[in-house]
């Protein structure tokens, strides 16, 4: 930990720099007027005696090493002529700050949802150390860092005894995120568009309903009225009819994208945990006695591991529901998951306790969280065709002109058989797809000449699309590697994936003219509004209407 004097914003700060580090981060904020620097990366206090000796409160074991370099990396060192801090502690150059304690004992201290663990290097004890999941070595700061979880503090000091030499646990103090809880500040005529990370738009403004009015028209519009701020789906087309807006109402614009999030907690398995638990084994009979799809049952037995795996020494039948709701904010909190993973987390646990165990329901109450309106990613007819001529193998392009022509899901177009290629009713047959249901789809002309050409090149025997070896099925990976290759190959940005083609198949047949109806069955939805999400992303039509307000003569 390093300090010096800077100039910020035009005052005098006393700058305080250390790696991050969570320990030091909840301890510097007790000081008053702490603030954390988004520009120069850094935590700065008030250059003031009174700061300076809580810095010294709070850090009792610290000494003063003097460097003979002085740091500027982008700021204004002042040298310290007259400093007011004390005589005895004068700063000359950037003084360090050592944190020191003694090497030969154990120490622990509880911060928050962290347990930091100092100890003199012991092979055993490091074995110990290594079995608590997540236990990470934090090299910069020389301690053991692990999460707070239940039965973790006491299995620590139980297994230390009388070697611990001291044990503190502090008041819970969450970490910042630099800014987070800043207020924006922006003009009367200034509109901040935020896009997230969950592919919405923030939209932040003073008051003006022309603009509030325009918002209200985007399907899947919600108003913050905590935030006092309007969230719509994240496309390309609503996105420039944003900044159409905006232009026409004469404001100005900022817009600004969140960076991925790169301090959630990964997810565990046995590498990592020395006392692994794998899914019991009634578990997964009770999955296969069901029918249940080998897709969803690899989910669920997945899931279920991390739940049981989150209390390693617990007896799974005696985990109760406030054990599971404290699970599952653990998802939300430390691992950063999805709403839809959280979803398939609570389904996964339920089946265990309902299905496995015979339970009437228990856990029903739990609550579920509100699914996140976000429109999916489609293609222009255009850039479809850019990708299937950038796709040169004939068998690679024969798979990506039957998912698009077909409108198939990726594990459909794997589980295709020769046989359900009906070339005279110009049909494709699916057989037992997601919820467990047959259908029809199309089958057009263009990919028939395509495959019958990819036929007699490669002779398949039983699936349409076999391996490497004949008799086995084609691997989801590499149908995703070829079609991401032709993306790149042609030039297009957009984040897309396999799946964006039956997206963009469902839309281009509502842009020419196809009744919602036939679109729903050829997809297999069960529910015509799970189809009716595409009319929100097609543009026919578009260009032909006009904002009420280019009609008014101002």
């Amino acid at each position: 930990m390093k300090i010096s004097k800077i100039i910020h914003k035009g005052q005098s700060r006393i700058k305080v720099d250390f790696p991050y580090n969570q320990h030091f981060t909840a301890i510097i904020k007790q000081i008053k007027d702490a603030r954390w620097s988004q520009n120069l990366k850094t935590w700065h206090i008030p250059d003031e005696k009174k700061s300076f000796y809580k810095l010294k409160a709070l850090f009792p074991e610290i000494s003063f090493v003097q460097e003979q370099e002085i740091l500027t990396s982008g700021t204004q060192v002042i040298e310290n002529k007259n400093s007011e801090l004390p005589d005895n502690k004068q700063f000359e150059k950037n003084p360090t700050i050592l944190l020191t304690f003694d090497k030969t004992k154990i120490y622990v201290e509880v911060i928050g949802r962290k347990i930091l663990v100092k100890m003199p290097k012991n092979d055993v004890d490091v074995k110990f150390i290594l079995t608590i999941r997540y236990s990470k070595w934090e090299k910069e700061q020389y301690f053991w860092s692990i999460p707070n979880y239940p039965g973790n503090l006491e299995m620590i000091v139980n297994y230390f005894g009388n070697r611990l030499h001291d044990l503190k646990v502090h008041e819970e103090i969450e970490n910042p995120i630099p800014n987070s809880k800043e207020k924006v500040t922006f003009s009367k005529n200034e509109v901040l568009i935020f896009k997230t990370s969950t592919k919405r738009l923030k939209v932040i403004f003073g008051y003006n309903p022309e603009l509030s009015k325009a918002l209200k028209s985007i399907p899947y519009h919600v108003w913050d009225v905590k935030n006092k701020w309007w969230t719509v789906p994240y496309t390309e087309q609503f996105l420039e009819e944003i900044k159409r807006q905006i232009k026409l109402l004469n404001l100005t614009l900022r817009y600004e994208e969140q960076e991925p999030q790169s301090d959630k907690v990964s997810r565990i398995n046995p590498y990592k945990l020395a006392n692994y638990r794998y899914c019991p084994e009634d578990y997964s009979m009770k999955l296969v006695e069901l029918r249940y799809s080998q897709k969803t049952i690899k989910l669920y037995t997945g899931l279920f591991e991390e739940f049981i795996n989150y209390y390693p020494t617990c007896d799974i039948k005696t985990i109760d529901e406030p054990m599971i709701i404290k699970f599952l904010r653990y998802l939300v909190t430390e691992r950063k998951i999805s709403i839809t993973y959280q979803n398939q987390s609570i389904n996964a646990i339920k089946f265990y306790y309902e299905k496995v165990l015979g339970g009437q329901r228990k856990f029903y109450f739990i609550d579920r969280p509100k699914k996140e309106k976000a429109l999916p990613s489609v293609l222009s007819t255009e850039e479809v065709k850019a990708i299937l001529n950038a796709t040169e193998n004939i068998k690679h392009k024969a798979i990506l002109m039957t998912i698009y022509s077909a409108g198939l899901r990726i594990s459909e177009a794997i589980n295709l058989k020769i046989k359900d290629i009906d070339s005279e009713r110009m049909q494709v047959r699916i057989e037992q797809a997601k919820g467990k249901r047959d259908r029809y789809t199309l089958l057009s002309e263009k990919t028939l000449h395509i495959l019958r050409a990819y036929f007699k090149e490669y002779r398949p025997q039983i699936w349409l699309f076999e391996g490497l070896k004949l008799g086995e099925q084609y691997s989801t990976r590499s149908i995703q590697n070829i079609f991401h290759a032709s993306v790149q190959k042609a030039g297009i940005i957009k984040d897309v994936s396999v799946h964006t083609l039956r997206h963009s198949f469902a839309t281009h047949l509502l842009e020419n003219g196809t009744d919602i109806r036939y679109i729903q069955s050829l997809l297999g939805h069960s529910s015509s509004k799970t189809t009716e999400i595409y009319t929100h992303i097609t543009t026919k039509g578009f260009d032909q209407i006009k904002s009420p307000l280019d009609k008014l003569d101002i």
